[in-house]
């Protein structure tokens, strides 16, 4: 049994990012508070997927996914900057991720600080990622079967 063409593109995305700002680790849906420690770090979530248009087997969907630079310290806005600019970088490189889809789009960014927490800075950053798949086959992208 394949991976879907979201699991491939969501891969992608985690490969992408991690070789643009290594060695910080990229952390996909980290399901624990994130320790001061692993800091720098980039974070990937999967916001969801809504189908836009269905026409006979050839379904249209959009991907939405966050990206979440972290960072603690004295410089954490700078660091924070550094890696979504990389990381913003690596996604747009190839808009298509390899073929598997239809477009990128850059939905919204924004800053975050939590004087509380050692001076943590957060940049929140949301993309859409449009593809296409088969009705009946989410492993298959939406060419002609």
């Amino acid at each position: 049994m394949g991976r879907s063409i979201r699991e491939r593109i969501v891969r992608e995305i985690t490969t992408r990012c991690g070789q643009a700002i290594a060695p910080v680790p990229v952390l996909r849906v980290p399901t624990v508070p994130i320790p001061r420690e692993a800091s720098p770090a980039l974070l990937l979530f999967v916001e969801g997927e809504t189908v836009t248009a269905q026409a006979n087997v050839l379904v249209d969907r959009q991907l939405t996914v966050r990206l979440v630079a972290l960072a603690r310290g004295a410089d954490a806005f700078e660091v924070v900057d550094r890696l979504m600019v990389a990381a913003h970088g690596a996604l747009f490189a190839d808009r298509s991720f390899g073929g598997l889809a239809l477009g990128l789009t850059e939905i919204d960014c924004e800053w975050d600080a939590e004087d509380a927490d050692a001076g943590v800075a957060a940049l929140p950053a949301r993309y859409e990622i449009r593809y296409r798949t088969l009705a009946t086959d989410l492993t298959r992208t939406g060419e002609t079967p």
